[in-house]
């Protein structure tokens, strides 16, 4: 089979496979990626309205 121009050979039906394979698992990892990011914000978002803060943004009390 050809494909964009290349001879792929015999095994042409594996590699076409293996690439949409990496596409969609590229693709899941990128989507959970960014649905954590909106559960991890929300979450910091309804912890930081309770009035906890992070140790980070706190002042050091010698300073």
């Amino acid at each position: 089979m050809v494909l964009f121009g290349m001879d792929l050979g015999p095994h042409w039906a594996f590699i076409v496979a293996a690439y949409a394979v990496m596409i969609l698992v590229v693709a899941a990892l990128i989507a959970w990626v960014l649905v954590d990011h909106r559960i991890q914000a929300r979450t910091l978002a309804d912890l930081e309205e309770r009035g906890l803060t992070r140790r980070s943004g706190r002042r050091r009390e010698g300073a």
